[in-house]
């Protein structure tokens, strides 16, 4: 085997190794994102909780139906503590940043408000919350 047919192996196999490594990068991220953020949705839990039930216990269609107020009332509540928390969690932020305020200068200052507009505009989106729920913590 002369040098230059063992020079184009190895760069072959190169190649496929980076290959497969770009491949598995981007099936393993596809993999995460679904399993992370898709299955794990707040607004999805009452019924993955019914399908798990279901399939887990090997629950009849009439079983399913008694449980299925239980599983509701669990998901509301889930949600007003999920909620509650969130504001609870606004609170504290809004208040940290009403006492860095007055440690900043003008322009200082303008940079954390516009931080918090881009927080209310991401969780307006992701929340749907109202900017009258949030107020501003900046002066």
């Amino acid at each position: 085997m002369n040098r230059a047919l063992q020079w184009k192996l190895i760069a072959g196999f190169l190649l496929v190794f980076v290959a497969g490594g770009i491949t598995g990068a981007f099936v393993g991220g596809l993999y995460a994102r679904h399993h992370f953020l898709e299955l794990h949705r707040p607004e999805q839990i009452g019924a993955r909780m019914r399908d798990s039930l279901r399939a887990e216990l090997n629950l009849t269609p009439e079983q399913v139906a008694k449980i299925s107020p239980i599983i509701d009332n669990i998901d509301s509540q889930l949600r007003d503590i999920r909620r509650d928390t969130g504001r609870r969690v606004h609170q504290v932020m809004a208040e940290a940043h009403r006492q860095m305020a007055a440690n900043l200068t003008d322009e200082q200052r303008q940079k954390l408000r516009q931080i918090e507009e881009r927080h209310r505009r991401w969780r307006h989106h992701h929340f749907h919350e109202s900017d009258d729920e949030m107020p501003s913590a900046t002066p």
